[in-house]
């Protein structure tokens, strides 16, 4: 049963064409559902996933990204349609392609890299998803007179915590570079022991 929260993480995945195919009809109502199914199912395999002990490594990957694609494509789509400005929309997708680029990096010179989870990333993530489900909402349910001012503040915000959520993972990920390139720059322990020594019986 360890297969269960990956199947339902790639139903989540099967929910990323769906969900642009109605914004690009858009059925802008249709599409808020979908979103809402959607963030519903990663709360549901996540809470299945830790409370029976169903976390695998394939689910590790699959849900972040998963989450990703749903993000990206629902952004993409209104960016393209001049429904979100085309800033933020590049602010979003040049963060996660900088992170991916980062780990490709990380991968080809050997490094293991470890991406940990920051506060300002958690809150980004957070106002992304709120303001992906608030977009549709106002669209599907025709409240623009009502949340225009609250969309434009939240489009700043979610734009703000974009470029400072993407800073701070690539300064963390060269400071971690540099580090580990010194330590391996350095002779081994034995090697400098024994120089040291050698050098010792010279004198």
């Amino acid at each position: 049963m360890s297969f269960v929260p990956n199947l339902i993480t790639l139903g989540r995945l099967i929910l990323v064409p769906v969900i642009i195919y109605l914004i690009g009809n858009q059925a802008f109502e249709a599409a808020f559902w979908v979103f809402v199914a959607a963030g519903i199912s990663d709360g549901v395999d996540g809470f299945i996933a830790k409370r029976f002990g169903y976390t695998t490594t394939l689910g590790a990957y699959l849900d972040p990204v998963a989450d990703k694609a749903l993000l990206v494509s629902i952004f993409v789509t209104l960016g393209m349609q001049d429904l979100i400005p085309n800033w933020l929309v590049i602010l979003v997708v040049s963060r996660d392609v900088l992170i991916v680029g980062a780990v490709l990096i990380s991968w080809l010179i050997g490094f293991a890299v470890t991406m940990r989870p920051l506060m300002v990333s958690k809150i980004n993530t957070t106002l992304q998803i709120a303001y992906a489900a608030a977009v549709l909402a106002v669209l599907g349910f025709h409240l623009e007179a009502m949340f225009a001012a609250a969309l434009v503040m939240g489009t700043y915000l979610t734009g703000l915590t974009t470029v400072v959520s993407g800073a701070s993972y690539l300064v963390d990920w060269v400071r971690d570079v540099s580090a580990w390139e010194d330590d391996v720059s350095l002779p081994p322990p034995l090697h400098r022991a024994t120089s040291s020594s050698q050098g010792d019986e010279q004198e």
